[in-house]
């Protein structure tokens, strides 16, 4: 088997803590009444007056032109390049946004083939790490930015930057990537309130059915999505060691585990009045939309539940609803005894040897440049040394407690730990499989066959 996840990240020790993030995430969460409030940064309200204090030097580097890849778009991309904005102000450097696709190792491959390299790329994937790494397109990291991380950044988040003990990448932003935003009015006019188990999950969406309002909204036509359901699915229900395994391709994805959350997620899938626009109008559904359609429309929206991570606050922001007031959120409930807590994160890596690119992870891995994007909301910073009051609202301000006081136990994207043709490819892999599912939920077997082969092929095993 062909590692795919670095050099083994801390998540064997995860065990002992696995639920404490969970619990943490759910109390954050279900205290959040109102967006305001100062949330008690980590040093206190004393802390308010030093959040633009500069943490790190820079070089000077005028007339240094840089460019940056990532595959962030709309209001994402639009608050990435505030932070850009600063390093040009601070440095004298000219840096370019470049909008990549997916797979972003693909991208990469066209433009390094094309002499025309970014000079550093935001990887959404451990794999498209390694892969980076394996076909000697990055550079390690230097000092500077060495030093930033160290004292920075918890030991886990560090390791998940590395392949073959070098440092190559710094994780600017994570995700927590097991949450349930709904339409508060929805709810309120249903009679309904947050479920803690998937039981309960599936009894509010009946009411919600019932009373006019499709329960949940997915973003089917964007495959990755589906992934992060079937991983909060499995790991709540088969257990983190499990869920490692099957990360590493160590049990095949016909083993029962595996049939079982399918079965499972097809309580939900297989209920086209749980969806909305059914499977067909799902399977339509962009990720953006799948938002959107949920915060407006008052009480009647298209659909009173979105699944995804705390960047969904980012797009919600876009329909004028409140975050806090008119969208609130959850934990994903439980399948098995203990909620999922599933991670991910963009690790910035450097493409080109030189001083400005390194000089730009250096303040990608500073809380200099965490705070600013902090502030837009929709962004959650595994940086322990950012300030909780830069956050926007009681609930992202939660949201990042949560996964700072997590440490190292946390889970990470099963489908960004694995190889990308499996795990990050739009119409292959994971994605098309569970894609298949959504449309037709009955035939678990069959899907769970194709995924097998997908995943022999990708890993090599």
């Amino acid at each position: 088997m062909r590692a795919q996840h670095g050099t083994g990240h801390t998540k064997r020790t995860a065990v002992r803590a696995w639920t404490a993030l969970a619990a943490a995430g759910a109390l954050a969460l279900t205290a959040c009444g109102g967006g305001g409030g100062d949330g008690g940064g980590r040093g206190g309200p004393s802390q308010a007056g030093r959040q633009d204090e500069r943490t790190v030097e820079l070089p000077q580097l005028p007339g240094e032109k840089l460019s940056v890849a990532a595959v962030w778009t709309g209001p994402e991309q639009a608050n990435f390049t505030k932070v850009l904005k600063e390093f040009e102000k601070r440095t004298g450097a000219s840096v370019t946004f470049v909008p990549a696709q997916d797979p972003i190792v693909t991208f990469l491959g066209t433009k390094i083939a094309g002499g025309q390299p970014p000079d550093v790329a935001l990887l959404p994937q451990v794999g498209a790490l390694v892969s980076a790494v394996r076909n000697k397109w990055a550079q390690p990291l230097g000092p500077e930015a060495g030093a930033q991380l160290e004292a920075n950044y918890s030991p886990g988040w560090r390791t998940l930057g590395a392949v073959d003990g070098t440092q190559y990448g710094v994780y600017y932003k994570a995700a927590n990537k097991s949450l349930v935003w709904y339409n508060a009015k929805a709810f309120e006019a249903a009679g309904v309130k947050p479920p803690a188990t998937w039981k309960d999950f599936l009894s509010v969406a009946d009411t919600l059915s019932a009373s006019g309002t499709a329960p949940v909204s997915v973003a089917g036509a964007d495959g990755w999505t589906l992934t992060d359901w079937f991983e909060n699915v499995y790991l709540s229900q088969a257990g983190p060691e499990k869920y490692d395994r099957l990360a590493r391709h160590e049990i095949k994805w016909t083993d029962d585990s595996v049939r079982q959350a399918l079965t499972t997620l097809g309580q939900l899938f297989g209920r086209k009045d749980f969806l909305a626009g059914g499977p067909s109008g799902a399977l339509s559904t962009e990720f953006a939309k799948s938002v959107t359609q949920t915060f407006t429309g008052g009480d009647r929206p298209a659909a009173a539940m979105v699944f995804e991570a705390d960047f969904v606050a980012v797009t919600i922001a876009q329909t004028g609803a409140k975050v806090g007031e008119d969208a609130l959120v959850f934990p994903f409930p439980a399948v098995g005894a203990k909620a999922p807590v599933v991670s991910g994160g963009d690790v910035a890596v450097a493409l080109k040897p030189g001083k400005g690119a390194q000089a730009l992870l250096t303040f990608l891995a500073s809380a200099d440049a965490a705070r600013i994007q902090a502030r837009e909301g929709g962004f959650v910073s595994p940086n322990k040394a950012v300030d909780f009051a830069v956050y926007p609202n009681d609930i992202q301000r939660g949201i990042a407690k949560a996964l700072i006081a997590a440490g190292d136990d946390f889970r990470f994207d099963m489908s960004d730990r694995a190889p990308a043709s499996f795990g990050g490819t739009p119409g292959a892999g994971m994605w098309k499989a569970l894609q298949d599912f959504l449309a037709n939920p009955s035939d678990v077997a069959a899907v769970q066959e194709r995924l097998e082969a997908e995943a022999a092929k990708a890993y090599g095993n």
